[in-house]
């Protein structure tokens, strides 16, 4: 039987632990991969009794967790514990929220787990308790990189059933775009997504489709000459090397489903114009997907919903669809290469 996936369990006081239960009680229904939880037991069993789920938990290895997951959410415990106080994070929580991923990842580079799949954290909670890392992603590529032995590029896909997506720069504020990009940063991400798609996706020959910045791509240097001087030069590179990459493309034309059917991953330059596409195109089951770690790692695309936490009301299926994924890139495997001095 294959090793199961790790789940960081998230932040305590968010729909992590209820999508993390919810998502083991439909395994049947919705054919699940196996996998176990980082968590405190006893919070799990809390929160489980507070969502009214008579759901079963048994504490286990990660080489146990698939025979137990068919009668039992297994679940891997933390040293540190957890508090059940829905809604309202707490800096004491930290600790065990830092430690699941962590864990998630030392069992995953050990081969003791598929891949990782991580529940959705608070940043500012755990900058309260001194954590200095933006998020997730820069977290795990600096766990990846201390593993390698060399500094990891991480990039963000959005994956959806209709639309894979990749934003060039993420987490900044729009006015701040232009001066963020460069040619070497496009074609950097260009070529860890098209690795990806190759070694995880299974996809021989990937195609890249390269949004302009501007309005219809700059339309020759009078909306802006960014494509131009920055894009043009990006995708010219990613072809001479070999990367069967088209652009700079205008976005407004870019996500119809005849554009769609012509490309393997849009390489976008900013956070929303690959964010809108994908979540517009499949909102509760788009994955986000770190690549160009030496491991899979997907979480839901979306975040704590902290005012629904314990209600019931979150839905599972975005975490659903992580795992899912999770499993099938991990039968791929990853081929991770040092970068070229």
């Amino acid at each position: 039987m294959n090793a199961a996936l790790a789940v960081s369990s998230g932040e305590p006081s968010g729909i992590g632990p209820d999508i993390a239960i919810s998502a083991w009680m439909l395994r049947e229904k919705t054919q699940l991969p196996a996998f176990f939880l980082l968590a405190d037991p006893e919070f799990i069993a809390s929160r489980a009794m507070r969502l009214g789920q008579k759901c079963p938990i048994e504490i286990t290895t990660p080489e146990e967790a698939s025979h137990v997951f068919g009668r039992a959410l297994p679940i891997v415990p933390l040293e540190n514990r957890q508090t059940d106080h829905p809604s309202l994070p707490l800096a004491n929580n930290a600790a065990a929220t830092i430690e699941a991923i962590e864990q998630a990842v030392a069992l995953t580079l050990a081969g003791r787990s598929r891949a990782v799949v991580t529940c959705p954290i608070a940043k500012k909670a755990l900058y309260e308790a001194g954590f200095d890392f933006p998020g997730h992603t820069e977290f795990l590529a600096h766990l990846s990189g201390a593993h390698l032995g060399y500094e990891v590029t991480p990039v963000m896909m959005l994956a959806g059933p209709l639309l894979r997506a990749v934003p060039v720069t993420i987490h900044i504020a729009l006015s701040k775009v232009p001066a963020a990009l460069d040619t070497a940063k496009i074609v950097s991400v260009s070529r860890i997504t098209a690795t990806a798609l190759k070694d995880q996706f299974g996809i021989a020959n990937p195609r890249l489709a390269v949004a302009g910045l501007n309005p219809h791509a700059g339309e020759g240097g009078s909306m802006g000459e960014e494509d131009e001087k920055i894009v043009c030069p990006a995708v010219e590179t990613l072809r001479a090397e070999g990367i069967d990459a088209r652009g700079p493309l205008p976005s407004d034309t870019m996500f119809h489903a005849a554009a769609r059917a012509t490309y393997d991953a849009a390489i976008c330059m900013y956070h929303d114009q690959a964010l809108i596409p994908v979540k517009t195109l499949g909102f509760d089951d788009s994955v986000n997907v770190t690549l160009g770690l030496p491991f899979v790692r997907t979480s839901p695309d979306h975040g704590t919903a902290f005012d629904i936490a314990a209600t019931g009301k979150a839905k599972p299926d975005s975490l659903i669809a992580a795992l899912r994924l999770a499993d099938e890139l991990a039968s791929h495997g990853v081929q991770q290469k040092r970068p070229a001095a």
